[in-house]
This record gives structure tokens, sequence and C-alpha cells, in this order.
């Protein structure tokens, strides 16, 4: 018996040896499973070996990765009614090793269909819960030992911790991206913020430096805002902060980008013409698409704000004569000229939409 063990245990050395290796190789669900699926199959000696996911919200068991080496052949993207599988009916009588298929579960269809006489499966669980299966099959009677038993154990657990790893890795990324998100986004309007357009303006500066073309720079500040705030309450003032970012963006091209500075401000920065060709004329045109988007009728609810427009400064920043900062400081120079001009306009008192349209010039 001593001299058994000792062969047993000389046997067993290259596929643990073997097994190392896979652990410490594996970077992926696949490059698991595949060498596992042959260690299996030399344990226990079955002529398939093969791994399922279960979708129970579907109803079906589809193969997902099989080695065969034999007659019998479990095709990879096999999938099969659920209800209908011996790893269900294994599962469910807690019968994991059967070398009588057909006597056992001989109304199988799936079984039949596959010549399937000898089997043996073990659940892979991932959070607690069934996932899939790994399992082992032959066309003839072949009975598994303990040896092979314990093996198919091993390995669906091994699977499953690979499993649960790559959705705690997809998780971790997937909650990156939105750290990202929200470390570079206005959270009320979805707007990039100011780390978003100091980037993106120091590399438009330094392209405009390259090419020889300005870059347009717009300050924009929705007068009155306060007013609305006060009459119609935070929510309102929202929803109208909302509202002005829409319309913004849809006054700008594909090349420009719309950033909220915070409170009622925003800025809009995009290329301009060659410095000295139709740079004036690019100015007017920027401040006047902002300009129109902003005025006219804003419906929010049960409230109708007719908007008399924002203040809107804009420059055309020559290659090389200033920074980032300086490019937002002399933007914003311009808007506080155009809202000296605005300060004759008389702003009538807001009322509510019940009783007319509120006003703001």
């Amino acid at each position: 018996m001593a001299t058994a063990r000792l062969i047993e245990s000389q046997a067993l050395e290259p596929l643990l040896a073997q097994l190392s290796d896979t652990l410490a190789a594996a970077q992926s669900l696949e490059q698991l499973t595949r060498p596992l699926l042959e260690l299996l199959g030399a344990v226990t000696g079955f002529e398939s070996t093969y791994l399922t996911v279960i979708d129970l919200d579907q109803g079906v068991q589809h193969v997902q990765f099989a080695r065969n080496t034999a007659g019998l052949t479990i095709p990879e993207g096999l999938t099969v009614p659920w209800a209908d599988t011996l790893c269900k009916r294994a599962l469910d009588e807690q019968h994991p090793i059967a070398d009588d298929v057909a006597g056992r579960w001989g109304d199988s269809d799936a079984a039949k269909a596959l010549g399937i006489q000898s089997y043996a499966t073990s659940p892979v669980l991932v959070d607690g819960a069934v996932c899939g299966t790994l399992c082992a099959a032959s066309a003839d009677r072949r009975p598994i030992d303990a040896s092979g038993a314990a093996t198919l154990g091993l390995f669906s657990r091994l699977i499953g911790q690979q499993i649960e790893r790559e959705r705690l890795l997809q998780r971790l990324k997937q909650a990156s991206l939105e750290l990202a998100a929200l470390a570079s986004t206005d959270a009320l309007t979805q707007l990039p913020n100011r780390r978003i357009l100091m980037a993106e303006l120091r590399r438009m500066l330094a392209r405009g430096e390259r090419e020889g073309c300005v870059v347009l720079v717009a300050m924009i500040d929705l007068d009155h805002f306060k007013a609305i705030n006060d009459e119609h309450g935070h929510d309102i003032g929202d929803a109208f902060l909302v509202d002005m970012a829409k319309r913004l963006g849809s006054a700008l091209r594909a090349t420009d980008l719309l950033v909220r500075l915070g409170g009622d401000e925003f800025v809009a920065v995009g290329p301009g013409p060659e410095a000295g060709q139709g740079v004036a004329e690019a100015v007017v045109a920027f401040r006047g698409r902002l300009d129109a988007s902003t005025c006219g009728r804003v419906e929010l609810d049960e409230v109708a704000i007719d908007y008399g427009g924002a203040s809107v400064g804009v420059v055309a920043v020559s290659p090389g004569d200033a920074d980032a900062e300086g490019a937002l400081r002399a933007a914003d120079a311009a808007m506080y000229e155009a809202k000296q001009q605005r300060r004759q306009a008389v702003s009538p008192a807001i009322r509510r939409s019940g009783q007319g349209p509120s006003r703001m010039a």
C-alpha cells in the first residue's frame, strides 16, 4: 500500500507543477480555464472537459470553453435549455457524479444527443451564487475516483475565484472612470469644468502658435440669474442653468468647447482664423451666436421666463500673446464691458407663469 501511495504521489507531481505554473501565469479566465480542462482530463481520464455559463434569465446553459480528446465532442458555443441539462439535474438531486447517465437521466435530450454515458460536474460559484459548472463527460462507463472528484471541486473553485477577480477589476475600472468623470465634469450641467478648460485652452493656444491662428475665447455671464433664483427658487434656477447650457452648446461648432466655470458663468473657446485675416469678423460672429442663443422664452416646468440674454465678452488671442490664464482675464474684461453696455436695460418685476411669463431684459 505504501508503494502504491508513492507511485500515485509521483504521478501527481507533474500535474501539481503544471497547476502551479497555470495559476502563476493566468491573466484571464480563458488562460486559467484551458490548462485546467487539460489537467482535469488527465486526472479523471474523461474524454471531454468543459466550462459552462448559466443564464437563468434566458433559461439556457452555454458551453464557454471545452477540451475534447476522443469520440465524444462537447462543442464550444453550444447552447441548450437549462431545464434539460445534466448539470441542473445533478445539482438539484445532489448527485454530481454518474457512470450510468442513460439509466439515471434517460429522458435528457441533451445527454442523448451528445452520447454522454459518464458524467461529473461541480458548480462554479461567484459571490455565493451558481453562475456556471465545470464538467467532465465520456461516451463510455467510466468511474471517477475520490482524487478526480476532489480535483473537479478544486478547479471549479479556482475558476469561480478568477471570475470574481475579473468582475472586481471591472468594477474598479468603472469606478475609476466615474471618478475621473466627476473630477472633470460639472455635476449640474454635465459640461466640462475648469480643469478641462485649462487643459484644452492651453492645447488650443499651443496649436494656434504653431499654425499662426488666433483662439477665440468667450466669457458668458447670465445677467439677472440671482433674481430668477430669488423669485422662483433654486430648483428653477438650476433648471434655467441646464437650459442655458444646452442653448449655448447648440450655438457652437464641433471644434469648440463649452465649460461651466461655476455659478452663472460659462466659457466657450474655439479655434479662429489666421492672425490678421478676418479676425474681427470671427469675433463678431462668435459673440453673435452666443448672444442669440441665450435670448428668448425659457419654459421651465410651470414657469416661463422671457429672458433678455447674457453678457458675452469675446477676445481673439493671437499666437504668443497670452497664456491660458491671461486669455481668460482678457475675455472676462470684455464680458464686463458688455455688461456695462447692457445695464441701461431695466428688468420689470418677475411674475410666476400663472400671472403671465416672467420678463428678464
